[in-house]
């Protein structure tokens, strides 16, 4: 008796465990990597926050706008799963683009002479070609009997200390383009804000305590072009991995600058008029660089066709 017993036992647990996992959601492992990207798997996250500026530090700082007030109110927010890419695009990335496509130069690449082939650069004489390299690129002649091909590696030298800067000043189209040419896209403001403070919702890409170590807000760093290469920062990543998503350079994103649901802010410009930015960047906001501006919740705008030596971009691709 006591087996037919433990038999009955064992079959109700199995049938219980059964419609247990008949039930429970099955997660599906994510997709094969794609490279320079990082997979954000779907789910919830807060978005926004809930933070007054009760001191009125935002009038101390010269702000012309409230702290805080447009990431009213904070909320839980799901988003599908997508892809981000793990830096943000390099000169050297943006530069196939522009050669493969014929496509506008981006503004600091007019002075510094980036983009100037190196084929070209050989086909001109001597005396022209010292004159490039002294007005373009800042390269001295290296000694008096120095010869072309000295000059030319001196100059292509100085053309390699951007590959690893992020691109900067190029436009909101521009950007939209490069991303489209990848099969890609720009992130939203929403997708890029996950990316940032992760399910978490840190206050910062690497937590919730300022440490200016961690990025490039340009007050420290000693870097020669003010922007610092990609991925310097380490630790300063978020925790999906997603590196300078605080300071180097600020980021276009998607996203219209409007009120978020529910939100009693109002401000006159809000609606498809400006694009969302977010991020910080190695130049600060006017004089001044303070933690805040650092916040992955904090939403900056520009007009599309702003450019700027420190706004950049970065895209995602939808799964």
């Amino acid at each position: 008796m006591r087996r037919y017993h433990v038999l009955f036992f064992s079959i109700v647990v199995i049938s219980v465990l059964g419609l247990f996992l008949l039930f429970v959601p099955v997660r599906e492992p994510p997709p094969s990597a794609l490279p320079g990207m990082v997979y954000i798997p779907a789910g919830y996250f807060v978005m926004g926050s809930d933070k007054r500026d009760d001191a009125g530090r935002a009038a101390e700082f010269g702000s012309r706008r409230p702290w805080y007030m447009d990431e009213h109110p904070a909320r839980r927010v799901h988003t599908a799963a997508f892809w981000i890419d793990k830096y943000e695009v390099t000169n050297r990335d943006y530069r196939e683009f522009v050669r493969s496509n014929n496509y506008w130069l981006p503004m600091l690449w007019k002075t510094n002479g980036y983009h100037v082939r190196k084929e070209l650069l050989e086909t001109y004489d001597d005396d022209y070609l010292l004159l490039v390299a002294n007005e373009l690129f800042g390269v001295e002649q290296l000694e008096e009997n120095a010869g072309k091909r000295q000059l030319l590696i001196k100059i292509l030298d100085k053309q390699a200390e951007y590959d690893d800067l992020p691109v900067a000043g190029v436009n909101w189209d521009h950007a939209q383009a490069y991303c489209n040419w990848l099969g890609k896209r720009l992130p939203t403001e929403l997708e890029w804000e996950k990316a940032a403070r992760g399910s978490d919702a840190f206050e910062y890409p690497w937590g919730n305590e300022w440490d200016a170590g961690r990025l490039n807000d340009g007050s420290g760093g000693g870097w020669e072009h003010g922007v610092s290469p990609v991925g310097f920062y380490s630790e300063g990543r978020s925790p999906y991995g997603v590196y300078d998503m605080a300071g180097n350079v600020m980021e276009w994103t998607k996203t219209w600058y409007q009120a978020y649901p529910h939100s009693r802010y109002f401000s006159e410009d809000f609606g498809e008029k400006y694009k969302v930015v977010r991020g910080g960047s190695w130049g600060g906001f006017g004089h001044y660089n303070i933690s805040h501006y650092y916040r992955a919740a904090g939403r900056f705008y520009f007009a599309p066709n702003s450019v700027f030596d420190d706004l950049g971009f970065r895209c995602a691709k939808d799964l």
